[in-house]
């Protein structure tokens, strides 16, 4: 029996998500005490550090917008919204150049008639 325990993906993923946060909360931590050692005030520095934190999240949302727009806009000429399909108009009984018959709209008689039969 082996004494040795797996690790799973997930957990590897957890922890290395785990050692990233708090990697940026140190240096979020190290940043304010740099202000406060500058003489900015530590809610002064707290607010600062806020700002850029909403400037990041505004930028982002910012490029989601503009790349899930892109994503509408490919749909629609992938599915072909872009183009027009026009059906030329039913062919319709009526009386042209060849008698009482059935025409289409370019006035070509599509009917099966014998010209001797008309008076």
């Amino acid at each position: 029996m082996s004494t040795t325990t797996r690790i799973s993906t997930a957990e590897r993923l957890g922890r290395a998500l785990g050692r990233g946060w708090r990697a940026y909360a140190r240096s979020e931590r190290r940043a304010s005490n740099w202000l406060v050692s500058k003489g900015v005030p530590l809610a002064a520095a707290a607010a600062l550090l806020w700002a850029g934190k909403l400037a990041v999240l505004r930028l982002l949302l910012y490029v989601a917008f503009w790349l899930a727009l892109l994503l509408v806009a490919l749909v629609f000429v992938a599915r072909g919204h872009d183009t027009v399909e026009w059906e030329p108009p039913e062919p319709e009984w009526r009386h042209g150049h060849a008698g009482f018959g059935l025409y289409t709209h370019d006035e070509y008689r599509i009917d099966s008639h014998d010209p001797s039969d008309e008076t």
